[in-house]
């Protein structure tokens, strides 16, 4: 009896010590080495451009991911597919209205990691992307080697309020109508 309770008792202390090997880290994401660009579409073709990022963390346990978020400077929303004077100013003022993404309003968006499944660093992650002051959930795969974690995903904009051109809500839009869907292509470094 005396034995067994020793026993019980020292594989209790061992499998207590390989717990505490495992180890949570917070590691900090570099905003200014990391991009966000975007891609939305249109009937007529797409535009592109990126977004800034003002902060963000990726939550491992040991190697393994397990949370974090990431916010975005929405007021920095800028267009990479036309040259100044030909339209960008303008398209970048329309974008940051409130018939899009009402940054004066608005100024930041945070996706905000709630759940990841996966291992290696092929992980699918589910979590809260908040645009214009609304929540939905999203889930997309993220790979994340020694020091970067990507993405890419599409985002139903109509489920933030954002419904200019959206043949969704109106009617007789024919080649003025835009994608509901926008893309995001997310480098994170850390």
């Amino acid at each position: 009896m005396k034995k067994n309770i020793l026993k019980s008792a020292f594989i209790l202390v061992l499998a207590l010590s390989f717990a505490s090997f495992t180890t949570i880290f917070k590691k900090d994401v570099k905003v200014k080495e990391s991009t966000i660009t975007w891609t939305g579409h249109k009937v007529t073709g797409s535009h592109e451009g990126t977004i800034n990022l003002t902060a963000g963390n990726l939550i491992f346990d040991g190697n393994t991911l397990t949370g974090g978020s990431f916010t975005m400077d929405m007021t920095s929303i800028n267009v990479t597919d036309i040259e100044a004077g030909q339209g960008k100013e303008k398209l970048e003022g329309h974008l940051k209205s409130d018939d899009f993404f009402g940054t004066s309003n608005h100024p930041s968006a945070t996706f905000k990691i709630t759940s990841v499944d996966g291992k290696n660093g092929k992980y699918k992650v589910t979590g809260n992307l908040t645009i214009k002051g609304k929540s939905h959930q999203s889930t997309f795969n993220m790979n994340v080697t020694e020091s970067i974690a990507t993405a890419n995903f599409k985002i139903d904009r109509t489920k933030y309020d954002i419904k200019y051109g959206s043949s969704s809500f109106f009617d007789n839009l024919k080649d003025k109508a835009i994608s509901d869907e926008f893309d995001l292509n997310v480098i994170l470094k850390f």
